[in-house]
């Protein structure tokens, strides 16, 4: 790879093409990852939220592989491979990720053996490993075994009738090294156990068997106790848990579909046994038992990864729930309710007079509902059109459009059946609300509908009133609490035709209308993103100061990025804050000094999208779209002016708390790593956002 070794000096005339300005998009991704995890060790959290970002970042490892590792694996396997930005082949990408992540799964598992169980037991919260049972622990433990456990297991004697079986994704299971011959005369080495889905991972001992608290033993630990009951004559030499990870992304050919939601049906189910990508293993399995396991897969020793403790940590989401401590969780807060859209209040009306814009989990999300929910009952309301991306499991969202369409609105859902990893409930939403009588779409095959949209047609007196919804989230309640997004109501005549036209785009044929003042993808929000960077790259020359600030989750689209290079080289100042990945290469002499690029870390997942150009004629954007080439090229997505001014200075106030964040921000270096933010004189950004919109005074709960 090239290195830094040749940083360009101050010239306007440096090419961008470059590899040594570019950060690798995986690499970032992973440096993201690492970022979580550093949050596990972090005591400024309680300690049962340090062990959910571990597990958070268990989990994001595992979609790491199964999408960015398998597409990476997959383009050598077809002779598709294409260098990154940053110069490297897929082969040598793949190198550096099995480097890092070996390293920072040995980090996880560290952080959890030797820190996080340790505070735990000290809290009063065991996982009392099987050496550590006494003898009335372990006859319970044997009886659970054999009354809930036995019963359901299934047993896979490896021989020529029985070859090694498919295995689901990310399913635990054993490998057990039997001696001995069974019933029938076979003389078997393996098996393997798979465990089913339905058991719990973690079991709760009774209070009366262990000390006071709570005292949790492993699946795992009970089904190697008790492996010999499964093969009844036979010695039982090892047995030890394993994991494969599998390719989890979709391969759905879009050409020739005449039926996209029955051929995502079909696919579905392969997701759980796609090629192998990575195995896990226990580290005490022996070399033998490890190679015969990645002969089957199909796997090399770059993929393999063992783990001291259990391969499948993400089931441990399950303690803090379990556990009733809730002084080691953050305390709870309670949304506020804006002035004038409260639930007694008629929003419609409310909206009519202003614009009203929500900073989500710190503004109730309740008044987008209620929006939904009053113009269902509305009798002046005659139809109701919203983009569905994610909802989650018993939706108020969608409750609402099959009440609208029960009371005789026309409904029109746009459902994105493609939303990674939500497409089977999406799939199920769109046939309830089919059933409710909404008109059911799926948007333009090829191009995921990403843009949220709320579109509210009334009828107030001799003419119609739009109203509508737009927003930097997905209408999902839960993560509502989880996520930071704005949403912003209006009824902005301009805004509301562009929101029509862009339905009508959706949901008919015919060409690209130009719109008013709404910005989308695939057809012109990247040019004039940087249209707007080039504005401000030009005005600075002419001696007019020009300012950048770009908020999203991802900087991956290079236009973009070599926009904010030329903008950095005409001496434009650049705040990028960027949660996750960024392969723009911040600080180098001549190229992108005046760049710098922040990422906030906190209890809350930054996933606002913000964009804000000084010397623009509307200064402040909101969008669906990170500026990454899915989001600019392949989806369709939406991006709005906040034109009030008040609204707009808020946003860039809020944006700078982030730029200012002395407790929860990274920066990137010139060399591709983060460093963390410690300035006690600067609080959080998410902490001043509580204390100033929700009342929640965090240095005093």
């Amino acid at each position: 790879m090239t290195t830094l070794a040749d940083t360009a000096t101050q010239n306007e005339d440096t090419s961008l093409d470059n590899p040594s300005f570019y950060i690798n998009r995986e690499l970032s991704h992973l440096s993201f990852n690492q970022r979580v995890l550093a949050q596990a060790l972090d005591s400024a959290h309680p300690l049962l939220e340090r062990l959910k970002f571990l597990l958070i970042f268990s989990s994001n490892l595992d979609e790491f592989f199964e999408i960015r590792v398998a597409g990476l694996m997959q383009s050598i396997k077809f002779e598709r491979e294409a260098r990154g930005l940053d110069g490297a082949h897929p082969e040598q990408t793949l190198r550096e990720i099995s480097r890092l992540c070996h390293d920072t799964v040995e980090q996880q598992y560290r952080i959890l053996n030797d820190t996080l169980i340790p505070a735990m037991e000290t809290e009063g919260i065991r996982f009392l490993r099987r050496n550590h049972w006494n003898a009335e622990q372990a006859r319970w433990i044997e009886d659970y075994f054999d009354r809930e456990v036995l019963p359901i297991l299934s047993p896979i004697g490896l021989d020529p009738a029985h070859p090694f079986p498919r295995l689901v994704n990310k399913s635990l299971n054993f490998i057990v090294e039997l001696d001995g011959n069974d019933a029938f005369g076979r003389d078997l080495n393996y098996a393997i156990v798979p465990a089913p889905r339905s058991l719990p991972r973690i079991i709760s001992l009774p209070d009366e068997l262990g000390e006071p608290g709570y005292n949790f033993i492993f699946l795992s630990s009970i089904i190697h106790a008790h492996a010999d009951k499964l093969f009844s004559g036979m010695e039982v030499r090892g047995c030890y848990q394993f994991r494969i990870t599998r390719n989890a992304d979709l391969d759905v050919d879009v050409e020739g579909i005449a039926d996209l939601a029955r051929a995502l049906r079909g696919e579905l189910h392969s997701r759980r046994f796609g090629t192998a990508v990575r195995l896990e293993v226990a580290d005490n399995c022996p070399d033998e038992l490890v190679n015969y396991l990645l002969k089957e897969v199909g796997l090399t020793d770059q993929e393999l990864y063992r783990v001291h403790g259990p391969v499948n940590l993400k089931r441990l989401f399950a303690v803090p729930s379990i556990v009733n401590r809730p002084d080691l969780m953050y305390t709870p807060f309670t949304p506020k309710m804006p002035k004038g859209l409260s639930r007694k209040d008629n929003i419609l009306d409310a909206v009519s007079k202003k614009d009203y814009l929500l900073l989500h989990p710190y503004e109730s999300f309740t008044p987008v509902i209620q929006f939904l929910r009053q113009a269902a009952k509305d009798p002046n309301v005659i139809a109701i059109k919203q983009t569905l991306y994610r909802t989650g499991d018993n939706s108020s969202i969608v409750s609402a459009l099959i009440d609208a369409a029960r009371n005789g609105k026309e409904v029109t859902a746009v459902v994105e059946l493609r939303a990674r990893f939500d497409e089977a409930e999406n799939l199920e939403l769109a046939s309830q609300l089919q059933e409710a009588g909404a008109v059911v779409v799926y948007g333009v095959v090829g191009y995921k509908t990403h843009s949220k949209m709320i579109l509210v047609i009334r009828r107030e007196g001799d003419h119609i009133r739009r109203y509508v919804h737009l927003g930097t989230g997905n209408y999902h309640s839960g993560n509502a609490r989880l996520y930071t997004d704005y949403s912003m109501l209006s009824a902005d005549p301009a805004l509301g035709d562009d929101v029509h036209r862009v339905f009508q785009q959706l949901t008919s044929m015919g060409k690209n209308d130009r719109l008013q003042k709404i910005l989308h993808a695939p057809f012109t929000l990247r040019r004039q993103i940087i249209k707007m960077i080039d504005h401000e790259a030009r005005l600075q020359k002419e001696g007019t100061p020009g300012r950048i600030i770009l908020k999203c989750n991802g900087l991956t689209e290079p236009k973009v990025i070599q926009a904010l290079l030329r903008a950095s080289q005409a001496g434009v100042k650049i705040d990028l804050i960027i949660r996750g990945m960024c392969c723009l290469r911040p600080g180098i002499a001549g190229v992108s000094e005046n760049i710098r690029v922040h990422s906030i870390i906190g209890r809350f997942l930054e996933h606002t999208r913000v964009y804000y150009f000084a010397n623009a004629d509307s200064k402040v954007y909101l969008a669906s779209a990170d500026l990454m080439e899915r989001n600019l090229n392949r989806r369709v997505e939406t991006c709005f002016p906040v034109e009030d001014p008040s609204l707009s200075a808020r946003v860039l106030q809020e944006l700078e708390y982030h730029i200012e964040d002395g407790q929860n921000r990274w920066e990137l270096d010139a060399d591709g790593t983060y460093h963390r933010i410690d300035d006690a004189e600067h609080p959080a950004a998410q902490h001043r956002l509580l204390a100033e919109l929700s009342g929640y005074n965090v240095s005093t709960t």
